[in-house]
């Protein structure tokens, strides 16, 4: 709010815990709630909440470790934490775990798309399958090999590492390719052009991501941004119970759809980091859009 912060450095976790909070709650009203009132303490607690999560998962000595201490103090990160935070409602501890500042290497598939000048689009799945993929970095390239061995099934009807039941069609076999989830994809308007291209990491949530954004674009006319900023559910046939987000179906909307039947996964969590680009038709405007579940960005050149 225009004020400077001076604290201390690590090895104390202290400077940048605090200045990461004051960052997260400075994008909150607080002037116009009471200062003791449930409304002013819910926001301070869901601040410290995510100020410890990156204290337990980024802080130490310097001297040994690399920490992030100038991407957890900017206020761009401070927004990305600002907007995990339901004012209506305490988030759970066990579902808030450290943020990703900027340039934090994650340690999941990637997904970017690219349209050019000329309109010549890419939209390219990176896929590690589990975290770190195999654990082993192709010498000298910095790229770390996957391990979607995993996706194979060795024994019909189990369960992989995801949950996803499979068929003998998907046995091991020699120069036999596993099933994956990648769903790199183009959109095209009724004239052949160009509409959108999108993506997603997420293992097998990646499929009913882009499903959902396509559905929210051309059945409920959102722009790519809010397609992909919206609730996401996940149902894969077994086991047989919906994945909502923390964040995401309202109360009502979710007891109507138990009303229905349906059942609830015990612990909701966020899926899929959505990234896209969209032709704005009239103009060839490139419209990109990046999902705030993680790590990422839209950027023109």
């Amino acid at each position: 709010r225009g004020f400077g912060i001076i604290s201390m450095p690590p090895p104390s976790s202290g400077g940048a815990v605090l200045i990461e909070m004051l960052n997260i709650l400075e994008g909150f009203d607080l002037q116009k709630l009471q200062p003791f009132s449930s409304e002013y303490y819910h926001l301070l607690v869901e601040s410290m909440r995510r100020g410890y999560a990156d204290r337990a998962e980024y802080m130490g000595d310097t001297d040994f470790s690399s920490i992030p201490i100038e991407r957890l103090i900017e206020k761009a990160y401070a927004e990305r934490q600002r907007s995990t935070i339901n004012p209506e409602r305490a988030s759970l501890s066990s579902e808030i775990g450290a943020g990703k500042p900027t340039g934090y290497e994650s340690t999941q598939t990637t997904h970017f798309t690219i349209v050019d000048a000329a309109g010549n689009a890419v939209s390219n799945t990176y896929t590690l399958n589990t975290s770190f993929g195999s654990g082993v970095v192709a010498k000298g390239t910095g790229v770390l090999l996957n391990n979607e061995m995993d996706d194979f099934t060795s024994k019909p009807g189990q369960p992989n590492s995801y949950g996803a039941i499979q068929s003998e069609r998907n046995a091991i076999a020699p120069r036999k390719r596993p099933l994956s989830s990648m769903t790199p994809t183009f959109v095209l308007r009724p004239d052949g052009s160009l509409y959108f291209a999108i993506g997603a990491r997420g293992g097998t949530t990646i499929t009913n991501t882009v499903l959902l954004i396509i559905s929210n674009v051309i059945d409920h006319g959102m722009n790519l941004q809010e397609a992909i900023d919206s609730p996401r559910i996940h149902h894969q046939w077994l086991p047989d119970e919906i994945r909502d987000e923390p964040l995401g179906l309202s109360a009502d909307t979710r007891r109507a759809l138990e009303a229905h039947g349906h059942k609830f996964a015990t612990k909701p969590s966020y899926m899929g980091d959505a990234q896209g680009i969209m032709i704005e038709d009239k103009t060839s405007i490139r419209l990109g859009a990046s999902d705030a579940r993680d790590d990422g960005a839209a950027v023109g050149y």
